[in-house]
C-alpha cells in the first residue's frame, strides 16, 4: 500500500511513518526537512516541500492510496500565543489540508486520515475545564485552526477520518479509542497516535467520522477490530520502544 503522510517531521508525523514503513508499506514523507529527518530510511521516499503549495502536495499525493495529515507547529505553544509563529504559519493546518484535499480530487485518491485534537468539533464540550482554559488562554489560535480544518475535511467529498488524540506524550501511554467521543486518561503517547493513524490509514473508511483517542487505563485490548470502534473504547497495541 502506498501513503503519503503530510507534516511528517513532527511527533506524530514521525510515529506515523514509522508505524507504516515497519508494516512494509511505501511510504511518502512530505515535509519542510523530510530529507534531513528520513534520508536513507529504508521503505520511506523522503520528499521535501510545503504542505500549503499545491505543486510540492500535489507531487506527493499522486499515485497514493491513502494520505495521512498531521500538521501543526512544533514551537513551544506559550511562544507561540505571545510572540507568534517564527517559522510556521499559524493557519497550517487548515490551509495544507485545504490543499491536501485540492490534490486528492485532482489526482483521485479516496481515504484522508487527519489528526486534529480532541476539544475540538464534536468533542468540544467534552473537554475537562481545566484543558478549556488551556485551550482559551493558551493554545486559541492553533485551536482555532483545529476547527478550520475540520470544517475543510467534512466538507471535503471524500473517504475521510478525523482523529482527535488528547494531550501528547513522548512517553509510552497505549492508545484507547472511541467512535463517541468517550475518553480514559488524559495523556496518550504519540507513538501510540501514530499506530491509530496507520491502522486507519491502512484500512477502507465506515463512512465519515470522528475517533477520540485517549490514553488506555487497561493492560487488555478490548472492544472490536478496526474500522468499528464501537464506543467506549478500544485500546491499540502497544508501539515497539
Amino acid at each position: 500500500m502506498k501513503v503519503l503522510v503530510v507534516g511528517a517531521t513532527g511527533g506524530s508525523g514521525r510515529a506515523a511513518v514509522e508505524a507504516l514503513a515497519g508494516r512494509g508499506h511505501e511510504v511518502t514523507a512530505l515535509a519542510r526537512r523530510a530529507s534531513t529527518v528520513f534520508g536513507g530510511r529504508a521503505g520511506v521516499r523522503a520528499v521535501d516541500g510545503d504542505a500549503t503549495v499545491p505543486e510540492d502536495v500535489g507531487r506527493a499525493v499522486r499515485g497514493q492510496d491513502a494520505v495521512v495529515v498531521t500538521l501543526g507547529i512544533s514551537e513551544p505553544p506559550l511562544r507561540v500565543r505571545l510572540l507568534g509563529s517564527a517559522g510556521t504559519a499559524l493557519d497550517v493546518r487548515s490551509r495544507g489540508t485545504a490543499t491536501v484535499v485540492a490534490a486528492m480530487r485532482e489526482h483521485g485518491v479516496r481515504r484522508l486520515v487527519v489528526q486534529s485534537s480532541y476539544g475540538v468539533g464534536e468533542t468540544r464540550d467534552r473537554l475537562p475545564l481545566s484543558s478549556r482554559l488551556v485551550f482559551a488562554l493558551l493554545l486559541r489560535p492553533q485551536i482555532a485552526d483545529h476547527e478550520q480544518q475540520e470544517r475543510i475535511v467534512r466538507g471535503s467529498g471524500l473517504d475521510w477520518t478525523l482523529v482527535q488524540p488528547v494531550h501528547l506524550t513522548d512517553g509510552d501511554e497505549p492508545a484507547a479509542l472511541s467512535g463517541t467521543g468517550d475518553t480514559e486518561g488524559m495523556r496518550v503517547s504519540r507513538r501510540a497516535v501514530g499506530e491509530v493513524l496507520a491502522d486507519l490509514a491502512e484500512v477502507p473508511g465506515d463512512g465519515p467520522r470522528s475517533v477520540a483517542v485517549s490514553g488506555a487505563r487497561a493492560a487488555v485490548a478490548r472492544g472490536g477490530a478496526l474500522p468499528g470502534i464501537p464506543g467506549p473504547a478500544r485500546e491499540t497495541r502497544r508501539s515497539p520502544a
